[in-house]
């Protein structure tokens, strides 16, 4: 027995019943990442605890020593990410002592590709090591790199995504701002 092909009315019905599933699973999908997006000004901080070279990172212990903080994420193969980082340094060697720390989260999978990249890229600031991804999808990270300040009471005051030449007076303004609020 021969099955006939399907009529024109049935392909436009499967068509449209595939159309409402994806539209389904992209509603799911959009609510869920909705609800995780953590890195609103305003909104609290997720708290967080990783290693790094110089022993264990606590956002928790840095907002105990009422210290603003910079989060930055960053990653090896970003190229931006390189031109920041003697920003940070600068940033770490003017404004460490008046109450802002640097913290600065790879999120390489590879803690090794982490550790190249620092020993051409040198920090004198706090590096964090997050290979699992969880600290970035927790702040709702989108770009390479992306900036948070935060405040001595873990509210985020700044988003900024990407790293230009021209962005670095607006983000020293800002922490000068922030710092001048709260002067130690």
């Amino acid at each position: 027995m021969m099955q006939a092909a399907p009529s024109g009315s049935y392909r436009i019905l499967r068509v449209v019943a595939n159309a409402a599933r994806a539209v389904a699973v992209a509603i799911a999908v959009s609510s869920a990442v909705s609800t995780t997006q953590a890195a609103v000004i305003g909104d609290a901080a997720p708290s967080f605890a990783l290693s790094g070279p110089q022993g264990a990172v606590s956002l928790d212990a840095i907002r105990a020593r009422g210290e603003w903080t910079y989060l930055d994420f960053w990653a090896s193969w970003c190229g931006p990410c390189k031109q920041s980082f003697p920003w940070m340094n600068g940033m770490h060697a003017r404004y460490g002592g008046k109450g802002l720390r640097i913290v600065a989260v790879s999120v390489d999978t590879r803690t090794p590709d982490a550790e190249k990249f620092l020993a051409s890229n040198p920090a004198s600031f706090t590096i964090a090591y997050d290979t699992s991804g969880d600290t970035p999808r927790r702040y709702a990270v989108k770009a390479m790199p992306t900036s948070l300040l935060i405040d001595p009471a873990g509210r985020v005051v700044l988003v900024h995504a990407g790293f230009k030449t021209e962005d670095r007076t607006a983000l020293e303004d800002a922490i000068k701002n922030a710092l001048s609020r709260t002067a130690k």
